[in-house]
């Protein structure tokens, strides 16, 4: 009686754990999604992915680089499930690949160059003047090849014709975020970065903007797409489609970053 006994309460104790494996896996079945952003979405994108989780209960993490960097890594075989670009060449060189699902990129923003200098610079305020004047040693912009704000600086400088004047004055940033490091820190007179950095908390209060004229330089049409390779399509899409809806793009303009399509 006593080895049945044990039997039973044997089965019983495994039967628990069956159970419990049960009740626990739909807590394991949602796994993070991971998302390859830009590095002028630091600024504002992790309280909106902290929203996306609170409301879907999707939780996404990101890392933050220079597009062009979070592209190789893409194609490398980085395990990330959407890509947030700085531009739409980026993803286009995934879709073509092979690498991002076979649809033109999703434009989820738009971005605005600007010239930043520290209030407590010996140097006039920022504007196209500071860029003309010999006062102005040096001027931070991030790597054109690699990054899409740093294309977009070297196209308004060009756009003014001031590339070949400041060409040896110019200091370069592996991404946006170090191009405003370079300058918050004092090792750049001025830098050509995002609004998304200038309107932080840390750069608003030391720093002051000039927004350089869009006409100078190509606009910055910000592309998404999700990575082919993605084991969470439909956490993944749920993300794309959130970013997109109206309460996020007004976020996002908030932060520096103008609504994808007009009238948004």
């Amino acid at each position: 009686m006593q080895r049945g006994g044990g039997q039973k309460l044997q089965r019983r104790c495994w039967l628990s754990v069956f159970l419990a494996l049960g009740f626990l896996a739909p807590l394991h079945a949602q796994a993070v999604l991971h998302v390859a952003a830009a590095a002028d979405l630091e600024p504002v994108l992790p309280a909106i992915l902290t929203q996306f989780a609170e409301r879907t209960g999707v939780r996404a993490e990101a890392t933050y680089k220079a597009s062009a960097v979070l592209t190789t890594q893409i194609l490398n075989g980085a395990p990330f499930d959407v890509f947030l670009s700085a531009d739409t060449g980026y993803p286009k060189k995934l879709i073509a690949a092979g690498a991002a699902e076979p649809a033109s990129p999703i434009v989820y923003a738009k971005g605005t160059l600007v010239l930043w200098e520290r209030k407590d610079s010996h140097l006039p305020p920022p504007s196209i003047a500071l860029l003309r004047s010999p006062a102005l040693k040096t001027l931070a912009i991030a790597n054109s090849e690699q990054a899409p704000y740093g294309q977009a600086a070297v196209a308004a400088l060009k756009s003014l014709r001031l590339y070949d004047r400041l060409k040896q004055r110019i200091v370069v940033a592996q991404n946006i975020g170090q191009t405003a490091q370079f300058v918050e820190s004092g090792n750049a007179d001025a830098g050509l970065i995002s609004l998304t950095s200038a309107l932080t908390h840390t750069l608003s209060s030391i720093g002051s903007y000039y927004v350089i004229p869009r006409d100078l330089y190509p606009p910055i049409e910000q592309g998404m797409v999700i990575v082919k390779k993605t084991g969470n399509r439909a956490a993944a899409q749920r993300l794309a489609d959130y970013l997109l809806s109206k309460p996020i793009q007004g976020e996002l303009a908030a932060g520096g970053l103008a609504p994808a399509y007009s009238g948004q």
